[in-house]
């Protein structure tokens, strides 16, 4: 049932992300090959000029099995995994770096040095994270939010969410996104929270007057296919043809994204949005081209 398909870094994104770079990226705890890897992609598609934190003899040991010469890049010798996020996090507070790439290293831990209160990475917006699909080189993505970050977030945080998504699509030249509000039923029922709430959202969205068309609650099957829309006879311009898919909860998008990965061969392109600098925040499990395809996410982000 394992995709055996090559994972492909979506071109329509990463040329946009071409005309808007080079920007300058910290990669942090780049110890591992794949960080260095990814990170000599982004850097010959002219997205982002790194900054290597982590043990500075492993970084150039990987660095020259790859037969990349980083010497004109700063690489801050940091041995401690645990140390090299506040290094990063710092670096974003004075300006110095532009984006913010997670290498070998815990997720709660980058994020835990980026949401410091004293850095100010964070302002009235809450953070938020995106996942760009795609499964060629050219589709148009699907976007999935959020499946990595805000685990249970209430009504207010899913606004922030919602406002973040409709940002970042504008960002990709999608002017006005079908967004679809997640539950298990186009019904809303007091006995699934998720329903009421995504009701609530849709409600919200039009009274704020969102540039985008929400709706929910809807199931997924009428979220992505118009067919099983028509035969439920649910008539509205979000069904079957969903931008944005906004899930309840972080067990939904993480499940969701990671069976289009390793069933369909999808590429996943995830970041953090609503902050000073985006954060890209790949699993230590993704491969170059997802890395890559985050990094050009992030900016785009920008």
């Amino acid at each position: 049932m394992l995709s055996k398909k090559d994972i492909v870094c979506p071109e329509n994104l990463l040329n946009l992300a071409k005309t808007r770079g080079p920007a300058k990226a910290v990669i942090v705890n780049a110890v591992k090959s794949v960080s260095i890897e990814s990170a000599k992609q982004a850097v010959d598609a002219n997205l982002i000029i790194p900054v290597f934190i982590g043990d500075k003899s492993i970084i150039e040991k990987n660095a020259k099995q790859l037969n990349w010469d980083i010497s004109k890049y700063e690489i801050i010798n940091e041995p401690d995994e645990n140390s090299t996020a506040p290094i990063a996090a710092k670096l974003a507070s004075e300006g110095k770096v532009k984006i913010i790439v997670k290498g070998h290293i815990h997720t709660d831990v980058l994020m835990k040095a980026v949401l410091k209160r004293d850095l100010n990475l964070i302002g009235k917006k809450r953070l938020s994270h995106i996942w760009h699909m795609t499964l060629e080189k050219n589709d148009k993505p699907f976007i999935i939010t959020d499946g990595a970050l805000n685990v249970l977030p209430k009504l207010e945080t899913k606004m922030h969410i919602l406002k973040n998504a409709i940002d970042f699509v504008n960002r990709i030249g999608i002017e006005k996104p079908k967004v679809s509000v997640l539950s298990a039923t186009e019904e809303v029922l007091d006995s699934m929270p998720s329903s009421l709430e995504a009701n609530e959202l849709t409600r919200r969205a039009k009274e704020e007057g969102l540039n985008a068309e929400v709706f929910g609650p809807m199931a997924f099957d009428n979220s992505v296919s118009e067919r099983a829309a028509q035969i439920k006879g649910i008539k509205n311009v979000v069904a079957g043809n969903t931008d944005i898919l906004l899930v309840p909860n972080v067990e939904t998008g993480n499940a969701l994204v990671k069976m289009m990965i390793f069933f369909m061969g999808a590429c996943a392109a995830g970041v953090v949005v609503g902050g000073k600098v985006p954060v890209v925040i790949t699993s230590r499990a993704d491969d170059t081209q997802a890395r890559l395809a985050s990094m050009a996410a992030a900016v785009v982000a920008l």
